[in-house]
């Protein structure tokens, strides 16, 4: 693909971002930047959080599933409709009810402090690597398709691409990430529903054939009755559910958009719809797979050396040896880099408003009345935007596809304190000696990847395990309230007394 091509599309396309950043970021105060004054439509939020979800890898990854597992991925979406209604029923009313900037601050008023920057802390580590991923996949995808033309260091890619998003996210924070996610997500999704059109008239078949191709075929088959199989139905459905409770309802990116809403039932309402739209999205996606795979077999190309996450990239953007020309044609391989980039900047750029929110909220403990509060944001929001150029970089370096793709068990071991931590509090009237919070917390992973590696291969129910386990210890570090209150009843007494004249 001509590098000018490609810049000319990125170009226009940042341009459209940054126009958005301009219109929406006209006379704002500065709560903006967090929560977008609580004015946020339901309806945009919860388009703009699909895009927030489906990252780059995902454009990628999806489609290539196929290959391996058909349509089984679905029992995990189905699952995660299960999470958002979980999510929107119990842990919205209770993030509505405190009036909550940062849905840590829940765990100082439960617990106390320790256990507020251990929340914080957990959240910052899980999302900074998750983040720093998702970018690197972009970062990859310009350098090979256009940086590498001009010889331009991957180092410089990395800082170009978050230097842009830096630029546009800035000033205006979540009150310009809503409205330029909504942008992002119409527009891979609409990429994504082009590239089929143009994968069905490269196969001469109609809509009916389309449907049929995907219907018949062995690969969109959805249900795994077999228990021993890692993909079985219950496996795969409770893991989507505690997916989305943990990575979407204990989630600071996720839920400040969902706190920008003006009302707790506009905020169930997006959370309902967003949680809707998943089924027919991924649909899509896995459909798209399933034509590539029959596209590919009827262009002779040999699948068997080839990934499940290379499949979409290969056809999308190499040229077939027989004729010379893109696999798919030219259409195709631009829509491929654009539904890329604005899938992975649509999950990134929230990521790092979230990432800066928290950071000066919950860590550094920054007040809204604070006369250098934007300042001291501001601040934060370069130092975390050179720690992902760094982060990304040494992805690079490592270059082990294997590491790479621990990122996601590594969130397993650090979204599951967050879990028990959570769990505990919601459901249990316990206190806690909040001074040991931090070690219980510590521990949990340490354990559960002990129990994982040495005892049995949980595999992507770790998370689950770790959460338990961290709820055991909070068990076991806790007293009945009702004793704690007599205490403090006591010691206020006394206090009074020794007061009085």
């Amino acid at each position: 693909m001509s590098p000018v091509l490609v810049l000319t599309v990125i170009g226009v396309y940042f341009a459209s971002l940054f126009a958005i950043s301009y219109l929406t970021t006209r006379n704002i105060d500065s709560q903006s930047f967090y929560l977008g004054n609580r004015r946020s439509p339901w309806y945009i939020i919860a388009i703009a959080m699909v895009g927030t979800s489906i990252s780059g890898v995902t454009f990628v990854s999806v489609p290539g599933m196929v290959m391996s597992s058909g349509f089984a991925y679905m029992q995990m979406v189905f699952g995660f409709l299960l999470g958002y209604v979980a999510v929107a029923l119990i842990l919205l009313p209770v993030f509505y009810k405190l009036h909550l900037t940062s849905i840590y601050a829940y765990l100082e008023k439960r617990f106390g402090m320790h256990s507020y920057k251990t929340g914080a802390s957990f959240f910052l580590l899980s999302r900074m690597l998750g983040s720093a991923f998702r970018l690197y996949i972009v970062a990859i995808v310009l350098q090979k398709a256009l940086f590498d033309a001009w010889n331009i260091p991957f180092f410089v890619t990395v800082s170009i691409t978050i230097l842009l998003i830096f630029l546009y996210t800035q000033k205006g924070g979540m009150k310009t990430v809503i409205w330029t996610d909504m942008i992002q997500t119409l527009v891979f999704l609409g990429a994504v529903v082009l590239c089929i059109f143009q994968v069905k008239n490269a196969l001469n078949l109609d809509f009916s054939g389309l449907v049929k191709t995907v219907t018949d075929s062995d690969l969109s088959k959805v249900y795994v009755g077999d228990v021993a199989n890692s993909r079985y139905f219950w496996k795969q459905f409770l893991a989507g559910v505690f997916t989305v409770i943990t990575m979407t309802g204990l989630d600071q990116d996720q839920m400040q958009k969902n706190l920008s809403c003006r009302t707790l039932r506009d905020a169930q309402k997006n959370m309902f719809t967003y949680g809707a739209l998943f089924i027919p999205i991924n649909l899509v996606f896995l459909s798209l797979g399933v034509l590539l795979v029959t596209f590919a077999q009827q262009s002779g190309l040999n699948l068997s050396g080839i990934k499940g996450d290379e499949l979409f990239p290969v056809l999308a953007t190499h040229l077939n040896p027989a004729s010379g020309t893109f696999y798919l044609g030219t259409l195709v391989s631009v829509l491929f880099i654009l539904g890329v980039i604005s899938a992975a900047y649509s999950s990134a750029d929230s990521a790092l408003t979230a990432l800066t929110t928290s950071f000066t909220v919950d860590i550094l403990g920054v007040k809204n009345n604070d006369p250098k509060l934007v300042q001291k944001r501001r601040l934060v929001h370069i130092s975390i935007s050179i720690a992902l150029i760094f982060v990304i970089v040494l992805f690079n370096l490592i270059n082990d596809e294997s590491v790479i793709n621990s990122i996601y068990t590594v969130a397993g071991y650090t979204y599951g304190p967050l879990l028990g931590l959570f769990a505990f509090g919601l459901f249990t009237k316990f206190a806690v000696r909040d001074r040991l919070i931090p070690l219980v917390a510590i521990l949990s992973p340490i354990v559960s990847y002990v129990l994982n590696t040495y005892v049995f291969d949980f595999g992507f129910s770790i998370l689950v395990v770790n959460g338990l386990l961290t709820f055991l210890g909070l068990w076991a570090i806790s007293f009945r309230r009702q004793k704690f209150n007599r205490k403090d009843a006591k010691t206020l007494r006394k206090e009074r007394k020794l007061s009085e004249p």
